[in-house]
C-alpha cells in the first residue's frame, strides 16, 4: 500500500516552507506521497480562535530568530519577508488551480521561493504574474482561472474542510488519521511513516 502525507498550507507560512522543503526529503527516502491541501490560514485561525504568532510580540521576537536559525541548520534558503504580513488569498487559489492541472509540485516551488527566499509580496498581482511567467506558466491563464466562482469556493470549501478536521494552524500534516503540527514534528512524521513509532 502506497502511503501519503495529507499536508495543509499557506504560503503566508515559512514553517510551512520549511516544512514542504524536508518532507520532500523524506518522501523520496519512505515512497510517499504528499497529498496538499491548500488553504486560508488566517480562514482556519477565525473557525479555531486561534490567533496568529505575530499578535504576541514576544513571541514574535522568539519566531523570527528561530526561522533564521532553522534556515540554516537545514541548509534552506530563506529571507524574513518585508512585506510580511501579506494576502495569499489569490496565490491559494492558484494553488488549486496547479492541482487541478497536476503541476502543484512545481507552483508550491515558485511560491515558497518568491514569498520566502526572495522576499516578494505574493498580494501583489504584478508579482505573482511575474512569479508565474518565471516558473513557466502561462500567468494570464491562471490570473483567468483564479477569478473563476468555483475556485474561489473551493478555497472556502478547503479551509472549511481543514478547520473541521481539527487543522489549527500550519503546517498541519496527517499520517492516516493521525496529526503532526509544525515544522518541529516532521522528524515525526518520518518516524510514523517507517512505523517506528505508534501515536
Amino acid at each position: 500500500m502506497s502511503k501519503t502525507i495529507d499536508f495543509y498550507y499557506d504560503f503566508i507560512s515559512p514553517a510551512s516552507y520549511f516544512a514542504l522543503v524536508r518532507l520532500k526529503e523524506i518522501c523520496t527516502r519512505t515512497g510517499t506521497t504528499i497529498n496538499y491541501k491548500p488553504m486560508l490560514l488566517g480562514g482556519v485561525f477565525k473557525a479555531q480562535g486561534n490567533t496568529a504568532p505575530v499578535t504576541v510580540p514576544a513571541k514574535w521576537e522568539w519566531i523570527k530568530i528561530d526561522f533564521a536559525r532553522t534556515a540554516e541548520y537545514y541548509g534552506i534558503p530563506y529571507t524574513l519577508n518585508p512585506h510580511f504580513i501579506f494576502s495569499t488569498v489569490n496565490a491559494m487559489r492558484g494553488a488549486l488551480w496547479a492541482i487541478s492541472e497536476n503541476r502543484i509540485e512545481e507552483y508550491n516551488q515558485a511560491m515558497y521561493q518568491a514569498a520566502w527566499a526572495e522576499g516578494k509580496d505574493l498580494s501583489s498581482a504584478d508579482v505573482l504574474i511575474d512569479t508565474l511567467n518565471k516558473a513557466g506558466f502561462d500567468a494570464d491563464a491562471v490570473m483567468q482561472a483564479i477569478t473563476r466562482p468555483e475556485v474561489k469556493q473551493a478555497l472556502i470549501t478547503s479551509t472549511q474542510e481543514a478547520a473541521a478536521r481539527g487543522v489549527f494552524g500550519a503546517p498541519t500534516m496527517f499520517v492516516g488519521d493521525d496529526i503532526y503540527f509544525g515544522q518541529d514534528r516532521v522528524d515525526w512524521v518520518e518516524r510514523a511513516l517507517t512505523d517506528k513509532v505508534k501515536p
